[in-house]
Formats: structure tokens, C-alpha cells, sequence
């Protein structure tokens, strides 16, 4: 029976700070995150034991469909506490939530069959994007079909314009669909054979371009060859043709180094080592059944075929160490085989709930109140989407905490020693999954396109049948249930509730830089535990309890107040010494990588993250090493890299765009809000206007925003498509607000814009096309900007406004979007704490909140 009683988020939060034992960012994480609400935001759960039990049963439900079934009890003692196994984001708030209409799925990948090359089909896969990341879903497709910039068309244009035009076009939609303030995911792929692979890899260093989408350039070993011993490569397009339409020899070394220069300063792209991928690609086996790889998700842990998706979990690690941080630790293999092969079994399981999730959107759109002409599209991508998930049944069993496991263990992370244990963990995960799935295949019956044959030269089944000769056998005789199985995700937010940290990433220990603290109220001076940002350890020891753990195992005081030489002994004893990110030994961990990678039949999303002051040259070395190893794909983050906006003006420029107010993009000079200027009290007649258009739910809203010396001054806000709206072209982006007196002394606004052909439309009463609640709102929010406030105190000022009625409190969501854009580059969110990794250091971008330690994001 759907559950019906519903808490207020202090009831959820109060029963759930409980259950993390008073652990309030967990709480609050859970409560906003994953309990089961409805499209109103009603809350349906009190804490995370009845998510667990919802998640349980309804597994439970599946099982019963088959031999041998799983009962509740024993999955929920797997789920409880997030101690063994955690489901990632999207089946912890879908499964069993009949209040949401939502994909189980994490990721996607979509693609049209075919010559795919045109303007219906550039808008084809828009929609889908859209479609998808509506359910929840990240999703990434590959550009490498689309002509290069240049090359004739069939169309008025005459010549393409090129990839980057539809990479804005793909980033834009992104930003557009949010939920609730998760903004949709995307990866843009382009193979660096396609000539326009130089200007994708450019493309986000331009400012403002391609915000909402991850990059990633997808290189051969031919290319890779080339650049390292300077040789000549040829693009071509299309890219597989044997009679390609266009053909140019290129400097493999000198685009080499732009990737390694770009990634360098920006963190992008992310390179993808196709060819390795695709040689270990075990569904590419089945290429000429739709099974052929295109790209991945935004992550790059799933490289799929269009139409494929998959869904996520994670086993932790930690949990199978036996006295940890102790010298008698050990790690329970028994127990991590068993519990791994029933991972495996529920994964399975959730493919069935996800296929009847996919029914119930396909039922959803059939009962849609548009015509077949609008809904088609959806429905047929869904459709897809169903027949290829039944075809392969994908999995993505991955892990967390392995950098807690070694610490718990005693092991360095980074030591030879430590990777040698990863390894044999890995390669044990992947031998106890694949006899899982094959004990599936038994019970269950296998994946419909199964074929051992075509499957026997793939490298990865080769290592199963090298490891368990028996195991190989009884695959080739019974068959899979699932087509793939394996991965490593970031697991985001679950890592807080998990108390570890997440993926392969170490522990970051907070005591490598340290300042002494002064209480103004106490004469005292005592050493606080300091992170690399500042915080104190009392907040720190939120994020890492794992050494806390260790302080207690080993009699030590956690709440004690330690000399700086008490500190530093501490620090020296404890295993996680010389294991932060600094600390690695970077090319260390990329081998690490590409060792585990051999045991994991999708891919690995990790990121290597490196000091601010590290060189070029590393970089380079870090990805050719990467290459080498083994690896399917690298991602490099520099400390600080994504702080600032990349611009194409020269520093010279720069300071006089900044000193005019202005500022320069190729040869377009426009205002910017740069420079915070003196306050104005009389309205000039005139301001200019931005017009920002965005989406809030299922409705489009529109903000005017006057602007005096490019720093907002006004704005009015609302529906942009009700009645007494205002309607515009899309290509309005700019114009000018200018007041005008009424014969009865009272005024009002006018919004005046230029055509395409340089002829003005003024749209009078601006301040009447709106709702007039929203106007006195907006009068009162005007006052604030003219005043001068600092743009992200206006918008903690607003988000702070306690409005009871819903349409209001959309429109102060809408206020807050439309601001976000003017807040300077870089400017830190005081007061605010990251949701990933916990620290006070997100930061502005492009109106998103950047963390510059672990470089989440999060907009809208």
C-alpha cells in the first residue's frame, strides 16, 4: 500500500539527526536529498530505517519471482546504517516511491541510428537530453557525427558553422532543467580524429561558454602514439569513413599539448582512451546488436550505447576490516565474497523495478493531456530505452571507503603495498559479481543476445578465465545474467551518510596546515585541529570520523585540547599520514588506477587532484602514464583551477574593462558587473536591461533586470507566458527600462528592445504585466539594489523572506536565479558549507556554487 502520513522536514530531521547519532549535516543531507517525497515536497518518511525497509521490501518483492529468493530481513541488515551496501542517489529516492515519476537509472547515454547529421536530428537528441534529465537522469552523448565548422550544407547557410554552436546549444538545456536545485548532468564527447576536435577542446575556455555540460575528448592509440613521438596525425570526417568528405594532417604534438595546457588550467577536458575502452568492452562484443559504445555519462564511469542506461551501487569497504586501525586488522574476505555476489543479485533485481518504472512513465505520457505530435518523441525514446535496459540488463555494483580500508588496515594509500591489496580486493569483487551473474543466468535465464563465442578474444574475459578456469566454464555453459556488471562511482552525498569518504579517494587529513587560534573571550591561546581551508577540527571531524576512530582505538581524546607538538606527534602515528591528496605520490595513484581497471569491465571516475603550483609538464606525464597503465579515461583537477572565469581578453584589457565597467569578448563590448559603484538615488530616465529567462517547475518565468553602470539597480519578475504576461522573442536578451511619467503624475516602466533589423518595439506598463504581489516584492528587492547591497547578500536576503504562499515563494526562487548572474566570479559563499565535502569553501561561478576543494557544483 502506498504510504499516505507525511512529516514537516523538523519531524524528519529531528528523527534522522537520531539515527546519525547527532550528526546534523547527515541529517539534513538525507532529510533534502533522498527521503520519499512527491512533487509537492511532502516528506513520507521519518528517517532513513524506513527508506531501508522500503528499499528492502521491495527487492524482497522481485525475489519472490525467482528461485531462491532473498527475504526482506536480509537485505534491509545489508542496507541498514549504509553499513554494506548503499544503493546510489537515484535508486534510494525511486524505488518503491509511487508519489514520483522517475527513473531508477543514474545515467544514460543517447545517440540516433544512422546519418545523424542534420538539424532535425541536432534537435532530436536536445529533446531526449531534456526528457531524460527530467526523470533524474545524467545523461551524455558524442558529437563526432556532426561536420566540421566550414563544410557545405544542404540548407540556406550554405557552410556548418561546426561542433561548438551545439555544444552551447546542449549545454543550455542542461541548465535549464533542474531538480530540485540538482542541476541536470551532461557530457559532451567528440573523437580527436573529427577536424573540429581542437575547437571542442577550446570551447570552455572562452567565458560563460558551455557551462552546463562536462567535456571530455575521446583519443586513440594512434593519436597518443603521435604525440608522443611528434609525428603527424590525419583527421577526418566522418570519422569511420573510408572516403571521408573532409581530410586535414595535423601536429599530434602540438594538439597534445593544448589538451594537457587546457586541462592544466581549467581541470578540462577529461581525456577517454576510446580504444582501450572499446578493446576491454564486453557489450561491444555486441556492437552490430546496438550495443556499440558511443560515449559516457557525465561521470565516466559508464561508457554506453545509445539508448543504454544504468543503475548504481556501492559495496563499503571499511565495513569488511576487522578491528580496524589495529595490529590484528583484517579484511573479511569471506564475508565481502558473499556480500558481493547478493550486490550483485539485488543490482539484477533493481533492473526489474526500473523496467517497471519505464512502464509507468510510458503509461504517464500516454495519459498526457498533449496530442501524439507533441509526445512521440518522449514516448519513443522511453520505448528505446526499455527495449535495449531488457536486452543487456546492465549493472554497476561498484565500491566506497577504499581509502578508509587501507587506512584501517595499516596500509599507506599510494604505497606499492596498499595497490597490491586494492587490487586483490578488485579482483575479487569482479570474480564473486561474474559468479553471481552467472548463477542468475541459471535460475533467472541469461541475457537474451548472450554468445560465448563472440565473447572469448575480449581481454576482460580472458582475465575471468585465467583467474577461475571453473567459473569460465560454467559462464560459457549457462551464460550471464547481465551483460556488464561492474564500476566505480563517485558516491556524492551517500559518502556523508556512510561516515566514509567516497570512491578511491584517500582520507584528507586536517592537520597539514596550522595556525594558532585565538578566543577574544578567553586569554587562553589553544591549537585547533586546521584544515587546508581553515575550518576547525571540531567541524572537520564531521566529514572524517574514520580518524577519530582511530584516536579512540588507540586511547586518545577526541575532544582534548592538544599542544602544537601533541598535534604533531598524533599526526605522525596515524595511518593516514602522508595519504592526503598532496601527500600521494600522483603518478603512484594513476598506476593504482590503471591496475584496479583491469578488474572492473566499465570504468573508474576518479580524479587526480594536485597542488596549485604544479607545472604542465606533470600533467602531460600524469595522462601519458595514464594511458599506459591501463586506464579508461583521467581527469586532472589543479587546486584553484576552476576559481576564476576563463576570458580571452588580455590582463591589460581586463583592467581597463574593469576600471570602464565594461568588458571585452572578441568584439563585442558590453557591461559587466565588475565594478561596485557609487550609489545613485535618482532613477536615471534610462537604464539598460538584461533579460534573463529561465525555469521554475513547469513554468517559464522571465526577470528584467536594470542595470546602472552594468550593477544591477531593479528588476521585475514573473510568468513570462500567462495572460497578462509578456510575451518576447527568444532573441531579446538586452534592452533598455526607461520611466515614463503618466498626465496624472504617477509613472511607469517601459521595456524597449531592438529587432534583428535595428527597428525598436517598446512594450509599455512593464510594472502592470505582472502580478502586482510580485511587483510590491520586487519594489522592496529594488530598493535593496539601488542601495548597493552586495549582490550575494540580496540573495541570502531574499531566499531568507518567509513567504507562506506558494507562487510567491517560486517567485523568490525565480529573484535569486536571475541575480546569481551577477555576482563577481569567485566570490565566496560565506556562511555556506559544501554538501559533498563539507568545507566553507564554495565560491560563485557563473552563478553556480563551485566547491574549490572537491569541485562540486550546484546551481538553480
Amino acid at each position: 500500500m502506498e504510504k499516505t502520513k507525511t512529516y514537516s522536514f523538523e519531524e524528519a530531521f529531528e528523527s534522522s539527526l537520531k539515527y546519525f547519532g547527532g550528526d546534523e549535516l547527515a541529517a539534513r543531507v538525507w532529510v533534502n536529498k533522498y527521503a520519499m517525497k512527491d512533487s509537492l515536497g511532502n516528506i513520507y518518511e521519518q528517517s532513513p530505517l524506513e527508506m531501508h525497509w522500503r528499499i528492502a521490501n521491495e527487492i524482497a518483492r522481485i525475489e519472490k519471482k525467482y528461485p531462491n529468493p532473498l527475504s526482506a530481513q536480509e537485505v534491509f541488515d545489508l542496507l541498514d546504517h549504509f553499513k554494506y551496501i548503499i544503493p546510489a542517489g537515484s535508486p534510494m529516492t525511486g524505488i518503491g516511491n509511487l508519489h514520483q515519476v522517475a527513473s531508477l537509472s543514474n545515467c544514460f547515454v543517447i545517440g540516433l541510428d544512422g546519418d545523424a547529421d542534420s538539424y532535425g536530428a541536432i534537435m532530436r537528441v536536445d529533446e531526449e537530453q531534456v526528457q531524460l534529465m527530467k526523470r533524474r537522469g545524467g545523461v551524455g552523448h558524442d558529437l563526432s557525427h556532426i561536420r566540421p565548422a566550414g563544410s557545405p550544407v544542404n540548407n540556406s547557410a550554405l557552410t556548418s558553422t561546426g561542433l561548438v554552436p551545439f555544444m552551447e546549444r546542449y549545454s543550455n538545456s542542461t541548465r535549464e532543467v533542474a531538480q530540485d536545485g540538482r542541476r541536470g548532468a551532461l557530457m559532451l564527447s567528440v573523437s580527436i580524429k573529427h577536424p573540429d576536435s581542437e575547437a571542442f577542446i577550446d570551447a570552455k575556455m572562452t567565458e560563460g561558454k558551455v557551462t552546463g555540460a562536462n567535456v571530455s575528448v575521446k583519443l586513440t592509440d594512434e593519436f597518443m602514439q603521435a604525440a608522443v613521438e611528434d609525428k603527424t596525425y590525419v583527421q577526418q570526417w566522418p570519422i569511420d569513413s573510408t572516403n571521408p568528405k573532409v581530410r586535414k594532417e595535423i601536429s599530434a604534438r602540438k594538439l597534445w599539448e593544448k589538451i594537457v595546457h587546457n586541462a592544466w588550467k581549467s581541470a578540462e577536458p577529461g581525456v577517454l582512451f576510446w580504444d582501450t575502452i572499446i578493446r576491454e568492452s564486453i557489450p561491444d562484443c555486441y556492437a552490430d546488436l546496438g550495443f556499440k559504445t558511443v560515449s559516457t555519462n557525465p561521470c565516466g564511469e559508464i561508457p554506453l550505447c545509445p539508448y543504454d542506461s544504468c543503475r548504481l551501487l556501492s559495496i563499503n569497504l571499511y565495513s569488511y576490516v576487522d578491528q580496524p586501525f589495529t595490529e590484528n586488522a583484517r579484511f573479511d574476505f569471506d564475508k565481502f565474497k558473499k556480500h558481493v555476489q547478493i550486490a550483485q543479485r539485488i543490482m539484477d533485481d533493481i533492473v526489474d523495478l526500473e523496467m517497471e518504472k519505464i512502464d509507468l512513465i510510458i503509461e504517464k505520457i500516454n495519459k498526457d493531456p498533449q496530442n501524439m505530435e507533441v509526445k512521440a518523441a518522449e514516448l519513443h525514446l522511453w520505448e528505446k530505452i526499455k527495449r535495449k535496459s531488457g536486452m543487456g540488463r546492465r549493472t554497476g555494483v561498484g565500491i566506497t571507503a577504499e581509502g578508509d580500508m587501507l587506512a584501517a588496515l595499516g596500509l599507506r594509500y599510494g604505497t606499492q603495498e596498499a595497490t597490491d591489496f586494492s587490487v586483490q580486493v578488485h579482483k575479487t569483487l569482479a570474480l564473486n559479481a561474474y559468479r553471481s551473474t552467472v548463477t542468475m543466468a541459471q535460475e533467472r535465464s541469461a541475457f537474451e543476445i548472450y554468445d560465448a563465442k563472440r565473447e572469448e578474444k575480449n581481454p576482460f574475459v580472458q582475465r575471468i578465465k585465467d583467474a577461475d578456469p571453473e567459473l569460465y566454464r560454467d559462464m560459457v555453459k549457462y551464460g550471464r545474467r547481465n551483460i556488464a556488471c561492474l564500476t566505480i562511482a563517485p558516491t556524492g552525498t551517500t559518502s556523508l551518510m556512510t561516515q566514509t569518504t567516497s570512491g578511491i579517494e584517500p582520507v584528507f587529513m586536517p592537520v597539514y596546515k596550522r595556525r594558532r587560534k585565538v578566543n577574544p573571550n578567553d586569554t587562553d591561546v589553544h591549537v585547533d585541529f586546521v584544515d587546508e581551508v581553515g575550518d576547525s577540527f571540531e567541524e572537520y571531524i564531521v566529514y572524517h570520523r574514520k580518524f577519530l576512530t582511530w584516536m579512540q582505538i588507540n586511547g586518545y581524546d577526541t575532544k582534548k585540547k592538544y599542544s602544537q607538538e601533541e598535534i604533531d606527534e598524533l599526526v605522525a602515528k596515524s595511518p593516514y599520514y602522508k595519504a592526503t591528496a598532496n601527500d600521494v605520490d600522483w603518478l603512484m595513484k594513476v598506476k593504482m588506477q590503471g591496475a584496479i581497471q583491469k578488474w572492473v569491465d566499465h570504468s573508474i571516475s576518479v580524479t587526480v587532484n594536485l597542488p596549485n603550483d604544479v607545472d604542465e609538464a606533470l600533467v602531460n606525464k600524469l595522462y601519458v602514464e595514464a594511458w599506459k597503465s591501463g586506464c579508461k579515461g583521467c581527469t586532472i583537477y589543479r587546486d584553484g583551477s576552476r576559481s576564476g572565469v576563463m576570458i580571452s581578453a588580455s590582463k591589460k584589457e581586463k583592467k581597463v574593462a574593469q576600471e570602464q565597467g565594461t568588458a571585452t569578448n572578441e568584439n563585442k563590448t558590453e557591461t559587466t558587473p565588475c565594478v561596485h559603484p557609487q550609489v545613485t538615488e535618482v532613477r536615471p530616465v534610462e537604464l539598460l536591461c538584461d533579460v534573463v529567462r529561465f525555469q521554475n517547475n513547469k513554468e517559464k518565468w522571465v526577470a528584467f533586470v536594470g542595470l546602472l553602470d552594468g550593477y544591477p539597480y531593479e528588476i521585475f519578475t514573473g510568468l513570462q507566458d500567462d495572460d497578462e504576461g509578456i510575451m518576447l522573442p527568444k532573441s531579446v536578451t538586452h534592452g533598455k527600462i526607461i520611466k515614463q511619467t503618466n498626465p496624472d503624475g504617477t509613472h511607469r516602466y517601459d521595456f524597449q528592445f531592438e529587432n534583428k533589423r535595428g527597428y525598436k518595439t517598446t512594450v509599455e506598463g512593464l510594472s502592470e504585466k505582472f502580478n502586482p504581489e510580485y511587483w510590491n516584492y520586487a519594489k522592496l528587492i529594488s530598493g535593496v539594489l539601488r542601495y548597493r547591497m552586495p549582490i550575494d547578500h540580496v540573495i541570502k536576503l531574499v531566499g531568507s523572506l518567509q513567504l507562506k504562499d506558494e507562487s510567491i515563494n517560486t517567485w523568490k526562487n525565480g529573484v535569486e536565479r536571475a541575480l546569481k548572474k551577477y555576482i563577481v566570479d569567485g566570490t565566496k559563499a560565506k556562511g555556506q558549507k559544501c554538501p559533498v565535502c563539507g568545507h566553507e569553501t564554495l565560491v560563485y561561478q557563473e552563478g553556480c556554487l563551485i566547491c574549490t576543494n572537491c569541485g562540486a557544483s550546484r546551481c538553480g
